[in-house]
């Protein structure tokens, strides 16, 4: 194929236990998953699930052992962090039923949906898009992706993120209000999943500002810990 300039490096994250990369086809993110932090957010309730996507390049991987650093956005005095279980897509479709869905995971990391909180409000407040609160440049940092064979039940996995020492968000995927495979099936209706697709499950309750020089460590239980530094 003759493209009129050279393609832009493939979006990618590292796999736990080598040196292969899971390329990255499209972000998906479920928003307001928890139901502490729907009460936080002003809501109650099992509302339906709606979602949300993040650029695949917006990806920060960092690998187990290293702290990766993220550029403090600008636009923003209110920069805030928020754990999730990320999902890695092996095997695509579309109209997936509930009880397949599971099949469909390739594998498991964790990561941050970190947002414009200040943008986010100003859009809401306007009946506006939140692509510039949450689709930023590095706004998904995520650790190494682990087999889903390789794992406990991540349906039942301890989630925390502390900030410089300090915990902040603690809970377990337990409490999602809209299950992984049931996530899976809502947004295979409204698109075709591919191998590559990341979806961000979701946020606990806890999630706050952090300024520059703050150290984030997000870890779940059974994988690789995640830690990065605002520069």
């Amino acid at each position: 194929m003759d493209y009129l300039f050279p393609p832009l490096q493939q979006a990618a994250v590292p796999i736990a236990g080598g040196t292969a990369y899971f390329p990255v086809h499209r972000i998906y993110c479920v928003g307001r998953n928890y139901v502490e932090h729907a009460k936080e957010m002003g809501w109650t309730g099992r509302e339906p699930p709606f979602f949300f996507m993040k650029p695949a390049d917006a990806v920060l991987p960092v690998r187990q052992g290293t702290v990766g650093e993220m550029p403090y956005p600008p636009l923003t005095v209110n920069l805030h962090h928020e754990v999730e279980l990320v999902i890695a897509i092996g095997k695509g479709g579309k109209s997936i039923r509930t009880e397949d869905a599971l099949s469909h995971i390739w594998g498991y990391a964790v990561g941050l949906d970190m947002t414009r909180r200040d943008l986010q409000a100003e859009a809401k407040d306007h009946g506006r898009p939140w692509c510039t609160a949450k689709g930023f440049d590095f706004s998904a940092p995520i650790g190494e992706i682990h087999r889903a064979d390789t794992v406990q039940d991540m349906q039942q996995a301890d989630i925390s993120l502390n900030v410089n020492g300090q915990s902040r968000q603690h809970s377990n995927t337990s409490k999602l209000i809209w299950s992984l495979g049931e996530s899976i099936a809502c947004l295979s209706e409204l698109y075709t999943l591919k191998p590559g697709d990341l979806i961000f499950t979701g946020t606990p309750e806890g999630v706050g500002a952090v300024q520059r020089g703050d150290m984030l460590e997000a870890t779940i239980s059974g994988l690789s810990d995640l830690k990065i530094k605002l520069v």
